[in-house]
């Protein structure tokens, strides 16, 4: 387990294999634990970051706001901290949105984008989780964990194929501050990254899973037209967790555009 001090408080992540680096970044109520597949993967090829956003996983949570514009910070940061002048960035859900404002907003920082299950407009979040951005809702729940973890465990099989995803909730929703569960939802829900899209000009690529009950998986297609160099790929049979329902193909595909030369 590794950490950094930052301007917000202690910054937790996890690095493993060698070579050139690759940051990824997680999604609401997650952590760098998603990331551990994924990371054994690419770790003969590439040495990957794991972060865990303020106010997630281990990372520290004495702060006053969680937004998403918060948690481009954070990476811009850490970049820094660890000599990382310029990387790929792979984000799933709220961390694939990061993924793009860091791209738009730090353009010196960022070689290419993987965007997993990304809304490009918040208002493309399903029912749940976005009724979390209302504080009395996320009070609530926050407060009586037993319950939603009931509730995620009866619906497991809506949202992911493995067999490990509701254990992986159990580790990561516990981890999870209430500000954290509220705030970055809030923020992610009010977000649109519509007019910003055409001043990413690296290459992008987004996945996407058409059985998604998360995000609305129609959210390829502003960020493909967005994009002037963005494409995607489309996962059918996959939900939210497209890295989980379909590791195979996910990690070859992501391997594939990340071994694409990066072109001016």
């Amino acid at each position: 387990m590794s950490s950094i001090t930052t301007d917000q408080g202690s910054l937790h992540y996890e690095v493993f294999g060698k070579g050139h680096p690759v940051i990824l970044l997680h999604g609401y109520q997650g952590s760098w634990g998603l990331w551990q597949a994924t990371m054994e993967f690419l770790g003969a090829s590439y040495r990957t970051y794991a972060i865990d956003f303020w106010g997630f996983g281990e990372s520290g949570a004495r702060r006053s706001s969680y937004v998403v514009d918060d948690f481009v910070s954070l990476v811009d940061q850490f970049m820094a901290q660890m000599g990382i002048g310029r990387a790929p960035l792979v984000g799933h859900s709220m961390g694939g949105t990061v993924c793009l404002l860091v791209a738009a907003r730090h353009p010196q920082r960022v070689e290419k984008v993987v965007a997993i299950s990304a809304p490009i407009v918040g208002s493309s979040l399903r029912f749940f989780p976005r009724i979390f951005g209302l504080r009395p809702v996320a009070w609530f729940t926050y407060r009586n964990l037993w319950m939603y973890r009931w509730f995620y465990r009866l619906l497991a099989r809506s949202y992911s194929r493995d067999p490990n995803w509701a254990s992986m909730m159990d580790r990561d929703v516990s981890h999870t501050t209430l500000e954290a569960f509220f705030a970055s939802i809030g923020s992610l829900r009010s977000t649109d990254l519509s007019p910003i899209l055409a001043h990413v000009g690296i290459p992008v690529l987004g996945m996407y899973g058409g059985r998604d009950n998360v995000v609305d998986p129609g959210q390829w297609r502003p960020l493909q037209e967005g994009i002037p160099r963005a494409r995607t790929e489309h996962f059918p049979s996959s939900g939210h967790f497209i890295m989980l329902d379909e590791p195979a193909r996910f990690m070859r595909q992501l391997k594939a555009f990340l071994d694409e030369p990066a072109r001016a």
